[in-house]
């Protein structure tokens, strides 16, 4: 069984991510991402990249970290960026209390109120799951981190707690630089801030995280509508609607069929997250779906709320990676009113303010999920099957021995690879210990330089998942790889 202790020895085994600091001793919430980790993550973004923005309008900008008190004002951040916590009266230490509640029930209690949450942990005379020690009432926390700017630090400040509040205050100028045309889309690929109160399950809730999220701006009028309709309305999504909730099942329906009680704009990027996992990350069927909230579970300003989920074996189940969110106006709305200025749009004959449509992901979260998804035991031995697209690795290259130039011959071989593919080279111990540490690091590639390749210049090529090797002229080496990592070749 992989446990969470397993995914995180071998994240800082092979230089995937380890704690921030750790000489130290860690800083609580905070992940530095090793050499292998950095590779990865930048080609799990790019990928998603590739995949969202294929659309027309559809841009990526690079908003501030930092921003304005007023934005979170208008946004609600202030008022409402809460999360509950209570204080252990013996040891002090601060837990968020709906999850001490959830765990010690095994329900979910997400926007419960500090008053129920006090009345059930007193109900059901829940301790201090660190000391066992009573509990406090519970309270409130702001989890936004705040900051003075300037030399006199008057000018008020906050680390941004999502990478969306940079597409709306950006909204307008966008609009009219795209030459005022809509549905338009605003990806933000960076980092976001949370205070989180307990920060767990290494890179799944910490307060340094990475978000992938694309805004999609669009004329609410249209919502029952997408002009890519007829592409997916026979595509089945893999659903868990509120009503079947208690079944704990998922059921497969049609875009069309679930286009009755959703609209056909929403349904349509439904699809297009869906495939995103099964397609292009490669995620196995039965580990995927999406599941609705309930009223009470998602934002007040969300008209519409399903999250994407994968079952995680190291987690213990399903666990939201991200979700597709209809917002409404409440955004723009909002800054319209804070900043007096309107964002108000003229566009096929009428004035209006648009709808939003949220596509929000967890790139922290879907690069646990992989090591947690694709990690697998075979007899004495890890291998780390990562689909070759997103694997840091692209390809090994190793000498069968380090002598009669078999040795320099790799080097060659290596130096002509690494500029077209991020490339690893080895020679330290046998074949078979080279082999096993590629497969572990999740390189789906090995290339192999023996005695044969001296005569007739051709390679060992192997494949990490089948084991099974084909013999490749060194000069046909980078297309037979660059296909095969592009899906287009089976070895």
């Amino acid at each position: 069984m992989t446990d969470i202790a397993t995914i995180e020895q071998l994240a800082k085994k092979k230089g995937f991510f380890y704690p921030s600091d750790e000489i130290y001793g860690g800083l609580s919430g905070f992940y530095t991402y090793g050499h292998l980790g950095t590779l990865m993550k930048r080609k799990l973004e790019n990928l998603w990249r590739k995949f969202f923005l294929d659309e027309e309008n559809f841009y990526e900008i690079d908003p501030s970290l930092i921003m304005s008190e007023k934005v979170f004002e208008a946004s609600g951040h202030l008022k409402s960026f809460v999360d509950p916590v209570v204080k252990c009266t013996k040891c002090g230490t601060s837990h968020r209390a709906d999850q001490i509640v959830e765990n010690f029930l095994n329900r979910t209690f997400e926007g419960a109120t500090p008053k129920e949450l006090t009345d059930l942990i007193k109900e059901h005379n829940i301790k201090c799951p660190k000391c066992k020690g009573a509990l406090e009432e519970v309270g409130i926390l702001n989890m936004m981190f705040f900051l003075n700017i300037g030399v006199e630090g008057d000018t008020k400040g906050y680390l941004r707690p999502e990478t969306a509040q940079g597409a709306y205050v950006n909204f307008l100028n966008q609009f009219n630089i795209q030459r005022k045309k809509i549905p338009m889309g605003l990806a933000i690929v960076g980092r976001a801030f949370r205070n989180e109160i307990s920060p767990r399950q290494l890179t799944t809730r910490m307060r340094e995280f990475t978000q992938a999220e694309l805004q999609i701006f669009f004329d609410s009028d249209k919502v029952n509508d997408h002009e890519k309709w007829s592409d997916c309305k026979d595509y089945k999504l893999i659903v868990l609607p509120v009503s079947d909730r208690d079944k704990k099942s998922k059921i497969e329906m049609t875009c069309e069929e679930l286009s009755k009680r959703i609209p056909r704009f929403y349904v349509y990027y439904m699809a297009k997250v869906q495939k995103f996992f099964l397609e292009a990350l490669k995620i196995p069927k039965d580990k995927f779906r999406f599941r609705e909230l309930s009223d009470e579970e998602k934002a007040f300003y969300n008209k519409i709320h399903w999250d994407m989920e994968l079952n995680l074996e190291s987690l213990d189940g399903f666990k939201e990676i991200g979700g597709v969110h209809y917002r409404a106006d409440h955004d723009l709305s909002g800054h319209q009113k804070v900043s007096k200025q309107s964002q108000e749009i003229f566009f096929e004959n009428k004035k209006f303010v648009p709808h939003i449509l949220e596509l929000s992901f967890g790139v922290d979260r879907m690069f646990f999920a992989l090591l947690d998804l694709f990690y697998s035991k075979e007899k004495d031995k890890v291998v780390l099957k990562l689909p070759a697209c997103i694997a840091p690795v692209a390809v090994s290259i190793f000498p069968l021995v380090n002598k009669d130039g078999l040795d320099k011959k790799a080097k060659e071989v290596f130096e002509k690879l690494r500029c077209y593919l991020d490339a690893f080279y080895d020679d330290s111990g046998s074949i078979g210990r080279m082999y096993a540490r590629a497969d572990e690091a999740g390189t789906p590639f090995c290339v192999t330089i023996d005695y044969d390749t001296m005569k007739d210049n051709t390679v060992t090529l192997r494949n990490r998942d089948t084991t099974n090797q084909q013999r490749v002229e060194i000069k046909d080496l980078i297309e037979a790889i660059s296909k095969l990592i592009e899906d287009k070749n089976n070895l």
